[in-house]
């Protein structure tokens, strides 16, 4: 039983999502051969006051984004950041140190920019050389700090950020891209539309824009839920129907379940099944988080990116339109244009951009870096 641990810290959801994804896989294809920990490195196991500082981030990227850009550029600078991070790794070192002792993995696996000169700085001390692979969460610009040239690999999650790698001192022979780790339904066929929305409670026949906060339900749903609605009201005839996914908001999803919606409107808080919603509609509203977007790309969703956190999700803007794939539009009133333009039945550019969503999805980015590491795991182990 081969026992892998995945570090990763609760700085926004989609740090999380991956490691589930990547131990969802290795549970999947390797039944009874491994054994998967996920650990929240920064935030259980750093000594205060850098315990605190995951907190910090929310908190920043949504209520003080240019504060937020500001410490992200600063510590940009690669020997910078690398000097910043190895001052908390020797900070750190006895309570990171006494959770390698009792995991005591075979395989360390990084899901977060802040893990790398912890885990490698600990290594060190402790003597001990074990296999240290990083799965890259960002999906277009992703911090210098996710690059250390001392780990074994460093799957990236499109050729977009290549060049920081090899600028942070990776060599190519150590770089794998496989697209970012997402669930694994996302890979497999769903039922079909009619059937889905016919279990979801849908309209059968009417065109669905999906509304998503992310997980915290955060960003103006409210007001461009209201601006859709309006633009797609007809009387009798609605031009199309409304999914908002208002995450753990559950004040949110109160105050939108007693509105008097002039369209068909389904409020929903956190859902499980995402990707059902996703398969039966015609068009995704979100800000630009990677994992999001990477799910809608699967489903072969032209997504409205309404907004973007500073520094990490600003490159996913120019990934998806330069794709055209989907559009910027951090208004509510243009959204709400572009959906209305998109619905229309006689225009053919919604159709054209789901398939170039599609194009530029991996659905199968999970298993390809599953495989990867466990056959890397399987050749160190034959080696020793």
């Amino acid at each position: 039983m081969q026992k892998i641990l995945i570090l990763m810290s609760e700085t926004g959801g989609g740090h999380r999502a991956s490691a589930e994804a990547l131990k969802e896989g290795f549970l999947h294809y390797f039944p009874g051969q491994v054994q998967v920990e996920i650990v929240d490195l920064l935030m259980q196991h750093l000594p205060g006051p850098l315990n605190l500082l995951p907190k910090s981030y929310t908190f920043l990227a949504n209520q003080a984004p240019q504060v937020w850009k500001w410490l992200w550029n600063l510590t940009a600078d690669v020997a910078f950041s690398r000097w910043l991070m190895s001052t908390v790794a020797r900070l750190s070192r006895k309570p990171v140190q006494l959770l390698f002792q009792k995991a005591n993995p075979d395989l360390i696996i990084s899901v977060h920019p802040l893990v790398q000169e912890l885990t490698l700085d600990t290594l060190q001390f402790m003597g001990e050389k074990k296999p240290f692979v990083t799965v890259v969460t960002d999906l277009a610009t992703a911090h210098p700090l996710w690059f250390h040239p001392g780990v074994d690999l460093c799957f990236i999650a499109s050729k977009a950020t290549l060049p920081r790698a090899l600028q942070a001192g990776l060599q190519p022979a150590q770089i794998r891209e496989f697209g970012l780790p997402i669930r694994l339904a996302f890979s497999e066929p769903t039922v079909s539309r009619r059937l889905l929305r016919e279990k979801l409670a849908m309209q059968p026949d009417l065109p669905t824009a999906l509304l998503i906060g992310g997980g915290d339900g955060i960003g103006k749903l409210e007001e461009i839920a209201k601006h859709i609605s309006a633009a797609l009201a007809n009387g009798e005839n609605p031009a199309g129907q409304l999914v908002v996914i208002c995450g753990k908001n559950q004040a949110l999803k109160a105050r939108l379940a007693h509105i008097a919606w002039p369209i068909p409107t389904i409020i929903n808080g956190y859902v499980a099944n995402i990707i059902e919603w996703m398969a039966c509609s015609d068009c995704i509203v979100t800000k630009a988080g990677p994992g999001t977007i990477a799910e809608a790309l699967s489903q072969g969703l032209p997504l409205i990116l309404s907004g973007y956190i500073p520094g990490q999700e600003e490159g996913n803007i120019s990934y998806i339109t330069e794709a055209n794939a989907g559009v910027y539009e951090p208004g509510a009133t243009e959204i709400a244009e572009t959906i209305k333009k998109w619905f229309n039945p006689t225009n053919n550019h919604l159709q054209a951009m789901g398939q170039n969503a599609r194009r530029l999805s991996q659905p199968k980015a999970t298993s390809d870096i599953v495989h990867e590491i466990a056959n890397y795991l399987a050749g160190m182990i034959r080696e020793n």
